[in-house]
């Protein structure tokens, strides 16, 4: 008996190389079957790149988020409003502005808010689109375009618009002095005899340069007047004037056909001994603090009171040491067709009034006590 449980132990125990014993044929005695939680189908594992499949509960967005909508969008249309009834002084107002700073507000708090940020998102850029600072200029620019300066202005501002004068300047001395008609043909006569008395000594040949311009005159009150300033047609020599004593001769000639049509002695701006002008200044206007060396001579005189003023230079592109001088005067006889250097005569007259307008000019002026 005992050998054959060793026997049997020995068949339990062989090939085994120190594993556990193998259970003898239908386990060991007394022994339970346990049964462990049976697997499920292991789900396949995510898609690398493949967008989450996560149900999450969509929230309607908050009073917040839709008041700073609702603020954003009435702001934008306010500023359209008043860019299209012009009002350019309104938009940069302070209540404005003071508007739009409490928009702002709004639309920052319901950014911080997670159920109104996409609805202050959307008002924020509509704010960016329509401010005071891209509307206002909007309007800016189309009341330079349209001439409308209208805005808020008060009756009197625009009664004062229309002063036919212009302020700080005694209306009655406008019309004791020269008219716009006896300006120009006293410049006419001007021109005409210094251009013979320089033809006889010179053998100067002329040749006119650009044409009259008549430029309405500020009133000082925000309108035009209805005075001009007069720039006549210019004269100009064909012949370049170079030599310095032949300049002072050109001068002193012209200096007496001036003072036989009621005018002053010409003056010299480009003469330091005689404008009294710092040299470095007039080395700057005249390329030269030598009028020897100098590019450009500018002689003038008036016949004040009256308000004709007259004006005698000479251009010389013998003295241009770099070139930048010739480049200034061709562009300017690109502009004009005057020659590139000689002599040239001009007559400029400010606040003239014509003969046609002298009546409507006194009835005017009788809307106005006090002003000027």
């Amino acid at each position: 008996m005992v050998m054959d449980h060793e026997k049997q132990r020995a068949r339990y125990l062989a090939g085994t190389e120190g594993a556990p014993p193998v259970p003898p044929p239908g386990g060991y005695r007394g022994a339970r079957r346990q049964q462990g939680p049976v697997a499920g189908p292991v789900p396949p594992a995510p898609v690398p790149g493949a967008p989450a499949t996560l149900d999450v509960e969509k929230k309607p967005a908050n009073a917040l988020g839709w008041i700073a909508l609702s603020a954003g969008i009435l702001f934008a249309l306010i500023l359209l409003v008043t860019l299209i009834a012009g009002g350019t002084d309104v938009l940069y107002g302070v209540t404005m502005l003071a508007l739009q700073l409490i928009v702002v507000a709004v639309i920052i708090a319901a950014l911080f808010s997670a159920r109104g940020r996409m609805l202050g998102a959307i008002a924020l850029v509509v704010t960016i689109l329509f401010n005071v600072a891209t509307v206002g200029g909007m309007s800016a620019l189309q009341t330079s375009a349209s001439g409308n300066y209208e805005g808020v202005k008060t009756d009197e501002q625009k009664h004062a618009e229309a002063y036919p004068a212009i302020k700080g300047t005694d209306p009655q001395q406008t019309l004791s002095q020269q008219s716009l008609e006896e300006v120009r043909a006293q410049s006419d006569e001007l021109f005409a005899d210094i251009r013979e008395r320089l033809t006889s000594e010179f053998g100067f040949t002329w040749v006119q340069v650009g044409d009259e311009d008549l430029r309405p005159e500020r009133n000082g009150y925000g309108g035009e007047s209805m005075l001009v300033e007069y720039t006549s047609t210019g004269w100009a020599t064909n012949e370049p004037v170079q030599d310095y004593a032949q300049k002072l001769d050109v001068m002193a000639a012209i200096d007496d056909v001036v003072i036989e049509h009621g005018l002053w002695d010409l003056y010299s701006f480009n003469d330091p001994s005689i404008s009294g002008m710092d040299p470095s200044v007039i080395a700057k206007l005249y390329g030269s603090d030598d009028p020897r060396t100098q590019d450009t001579w500018e002689y003038y005189t008036e016949n004040y009171p009256d308000p004709l003023r007259f004006y005698a230079n000479i251009y010389d592109l013998s003295h241009d040491e770099d070139g930048g001088f010739l480049t200034a005067r061709q562009a300017q006889s690109a502009r004009t067709g005057e020659p590139l250097e000689g002599l040239q005569l001009v007559v400029i007259a400010s606040g003239v009034l014509s003969e046609a307008d002298r009546a409507e000019f006194e009835k005017k002026l009788a809307e106005y006590p006090g002003f000027g």
